[in-house]
């Protein structure tokens, strides 16, 4: 394959936690080469019919209030929907007229317009925090303030507001649920634990922290947590996802705006600036996830394969015997030829049969440049 033809992410697998367009982020990553693995951590249940949300709504007409936050586009549009199939819409937006609204970002702010009504004002950096500056900077002391939400809490913004004196009024639209199917879910945490994938994408932090609920639910929490602290990477849409990782200690990685495409964007970086490269016989060889780039060329490495070129990699130059190789394998028993017949289709897969040398009675080593300055341990 030309060098110049893969993407960013291929030889990557990416496990996407997301219930809502998680089918645009997957396009996203598959556009860029990358291999998904789709587990939705919840799924959404609409509150039309909820009496939570039409008590808030109508609470909200009776009684105005003086600032109203909208958070999220879809959230938005969903509530006003609500309100009309209620036969209250005309209502509810005549009350939000009357109002100071303010917008999370522009896809809020266009929701927004779209319903007929005109934001007071909207932070250039699509942040809560900045929005929660703004009121408490205004003073909200016996201020009644409605609150969209979509789907999960923002954490300490309605108890910040409560604190400085504000009647805050939340308004759910959506409420997350764990997923009717835990199944895929479950699969995505094994393929974490295996390091089977490169990175786990969270778009909020309710799937964040379903997904560790689950894994805690199987007795699988510290598995998870050591995969995502060591070798898999958890990517997060924004600072408000993070938070139930971080709360665990998982370092994380987000964009600067927080959308999918810049979160791909990330991924894009990160993932190849992870992969290892070493000078192997005259060539340059990046290991990716479930393949390997020579000379810039894309070669799918079958798993066993993988899991021998780690171990050789581990100790680039130096000879590993058969029977480490053996135990690197997975579910491979006690038989050494295992190791013959997965060095057979490793090399094949490569393409290079002389980037690996068979030492005789010995094992096997990485062909590592002489000049190369990356022995034993390094990387």
């Amino acid at each position: 394959m030309d060098g110049q033809q893969h993407g960013p992410l291929s030889g990557f697998t990416i496990g996407v936690t997301a219930a809502r367009r998680a089918a645009e982020l997957g396009e996203l990553l598959r556009r860029r080469g990358g291999v998904v693995l789709h587990a939705p951590a919840l799924r959404i249940v609409p509150l039309a019919d909820d009496t939570e949300l039409r008590a808030a709504t109508e609470d909200l007409i009776e009684h105005a209030p003086d600032v109203a936050v909208a958070t999220t586009a879809v959230g938005f549009r969903g509530w006003v929907e609500a309100a009309g199939g209620w036969g209250r819409g005309e209502e509810l937006l005549d009350r939000l007229r009357g109002v100071e609204l303010l917008a999370r970002g522009p896809k809020v702010r266009g929701a927004i317009r779209a319903a007929g009504l005109v934001e007071a004002w909207s932070p250039p950096s699509e942040s809560m925090a900045d929005v929660l500056e703004r009121l408490l900077g205004e003073g909200v002391e016996g201020r009644r303030i409605a609150v969209q939400l979509h789907g999960e809490p923002l954490p300490g913004f309605a108890e910040s507001l409560r604190a400085g004196g504000a009647d805050v009024v939340v308004v759910p639209v959506h409420r997350w649920m764990p997923p009717a199917d835990p199944g895929p879910v479950d699969r995505l945490i094994e393929a974490t634990v295996a390091r089977a994938v490169d990175a786990v994408t969270f778009t909020s932090a309710a799937a964040a922290a379903s997904m560790l609920a689950r894994a805690e639910d199987r007795g699988r929490l510290a598995d998870l947590l050591g995969a995502l602290h060591h070798d898999v990477l958890a990517a997060c849409v924004g600072p408000v996802t993070a938070l139930p990782l971080q709360a665990r200690g998982i370092d994380t990685v987000q964009p600067d705006r927080f959308r999918m495409g810049p979160l791909v964007q990330v991924l894009c970086a990160e993932l190849p600036a992870r992969a290892r490269t070493l000078p192997v016989a005259g060539r340059r060889v990046e290991i990716r996830g479930h393949a390997v780039l020579v000379d810039g060329d894309l070669r799918p490495v079958p798993p066993a394969g993988m899991a021998l070129l780690h171990a050789l990699t581990r100790r680039p130059g130096w000879v590993v015997s058969r029977g480490e190789l053996l135990r690197a394998l997975p579910g491979s028993g006690r038989d050494e030829h295992a190791v013959e017949t997965a060095m057979a289709r490793l090399r094949t897969a490569l393409g290079a049969p002389t980037l690996i040398h068979t030492v005789v009675k010995r094992g096997y080593r990485l062909a590592l440049d002489p000049s190369a300055d990356t022995k034993y341990g390094a990387g």
